[in-house]
């Protein structure tokens, strides 16, 4: 699972060959920015799109395969491995389909690249399951960066000492970066250290280091930012945006050429500003609906037959004589998913709407239940003695933790899972859930 030495030049090579203003696409017409995102929202499989000088160009799928001395990687995520719920029983094999699709790719990929989310309860028997199936890919090399789930039951202990040992930086650690073919790549860790109400965090160590690593080079370099949680927001009600991304971004203004690659939000979402594009890829697990059209995020279920519709792989190539990024998305079935996911998503409001009806009226003295990611009730009043019991009744886990330290933190709380805890003293006690934050809850106690 390591990287090529010879392909880690240690940035002792000039990039200034790859400095790059075009303006036009090859064919001399002029691409409107407004109108390509226009074009590009939910095109899933059926376009291509790169970027030059910060200006994307868009042709239809149907290129010629990578040319000699193209870099080339494909990007998977959130492969979620240990999740055997309606929205897909088995995610072993679609993650096993996802590689075989990589592997029967006419040209085959430099490396992967896995955005997080490898596991489901960061069980060292997922982590291997995963590792069994990426051994299946004829590329070797993968480099990580960690999901909330892999990192949920132990702060990331068990993530860094199988796939972060070598990369680690600093305190915290999981974070490094390595050059390849000219292109630098950066591997940013956002699921650490969430506080309550907040959102994905890099902090201010990694964000030093961050400035550190790109501060020697020159402004021609063609920079790929990797991380799980995205950096822009796309939609913070949710939790999906990373509170200080606007600082690491900063750093990197002054580059002609910034690919942003992230996972979390199980879909396909571009957006491009100035020099910087940023890029979200499909899960190989489970779609999630898009931002505000069901009342929360998770798990959806789609129509029969069509999970492949919606899962995939994001393929990324670099030319260094047209100074491209292109950015392609396939589905594991090779269909739009746009269909497919208006569909999901009005079942899931819904299920919702019927789930939440079903858990109010089942809430008892002392119960706080966990249901569309919030606490039901969000305040709850118990008096000095009692126990609070939290029931998880979402189909992904959720972790319990104090925001002032009055008792300890719960273990992963998966499906139908509970977690009881005594409270004597009276006082405030306000709590989050530490893999999903934007979770928030009070408990009195008189």
């Amino acid at each position: 699972m390591s990287a090529n030495t010879n392909d880690h030049d240690a940035h002792s090579h000039s990039h200034s060959e790859h400095a790059h203003t075009e303006t036009q696409d090859e064919s001399g017409s002029d691409v409107d920015r407004r109108g390509f995102l226009r074009c590009m929202s939910w095109a899933g499989a059926g376009m291509l799109w790169s970027v030059s000088g910060g200006v994307p160009h868009s042709s239809l799928l149907g290129a010629p395969a990578a040319a000699k001395g193209e870099l080339f990687f494909v990007q998977i995520s959130d492969s979620h491995i240990g999740f055997n719920k309606a929205a897909n029983a088995d995610v072993t094999e679609t993650m096993r389909a996802a590689i075989a699709k990589v592997n029967a790719l006419p040209t085959q990929p430099s490396f992967l690249i896995h955005t997080g989310d490898i596991s489901q309860l960061s069980k060292p028997s997922e982590f291997d399951t995963a590792d069994q199936v990426l051994r299946e890919a004829r590329a070797k090399d993968v480099f990580f960066v960690p999901g909330e789930h892999d990192v949920g039951s132990d702060n990331g202990a068990s993530y860094l000492e199988r796939y972060g040992k070598r990369f680690t930086r600093g305190k915290t650690g999981g974070w490094y970066s390595f050059d390849h073919n000219g292109v630098h790549f950066i591997g940013l860790v956002n699921v650490l250290a969430l506080k309550a109400g907040g959102l994905g965090t890099l902090g201010s160590e990694q964000l030093e280091w961050l400035e550190k690593d790109v501060k020697h080079l020159s402004a021609s370099t063609p920079i790929v930012v990797f991380a799980h949680v995205p950096l822009w927001t796309v939609y913070p009600e949710w939790g999906w945006a990373t509170d200080d991304g606007v600082r690491a971004l900063g750093y990197l203004k002054r580059f002609g050429s910034v690919t942003v690659l992230n996972g979390h939000i199980h879909q396909t979402m571009q957006k491009v500003e100035g020099n910087v594009s940023f890029h979200t890829s499909m899960s190989t697990a489970f779609p999630q609906p898009r931002p505000g059209t069901a009342p929360a995020p998770g798990p959806m279920s789609v129509p029969a037959g069509h999970l492949r519709d919606v899962l995939g792989i994001t393929e990324v190539h670099y030319l260094s004589h047209h100074k491209h990024l292109a950015v392609v998305d396939d589905t594991l079935s090779g269909a739009a998913p746009a269909p497919v996911m208006a569909a999901g998503e009005a079942a899931a409001r819904a299920s919702a709407m019927a789930v939440g009806s079903a858990a109010k009226s089942s809430v008892g003295a002392g119960q706080i239940g966990i249901d569309n990611f919030a606490f039901n009730p969000k305040s709850l009043t118990v008096r000095a003695g009692q126990t609070v019991t939290w029931t998880n009744h979402d189909d992904v886990p959720h972790r319990i933790q104090s925001a002032n330290d009055k008792f300890p933190p719960s273990s992963v709380l998966d499906t139908r899972a509970l977690y009881t805890v005594p409270l004597t003293t009276a006082g405030e006690y306000p709590y989050f859930c530490s893999l999903h934050p934007k979770m928030i809850g009070t408990i009195s106690v008189t």
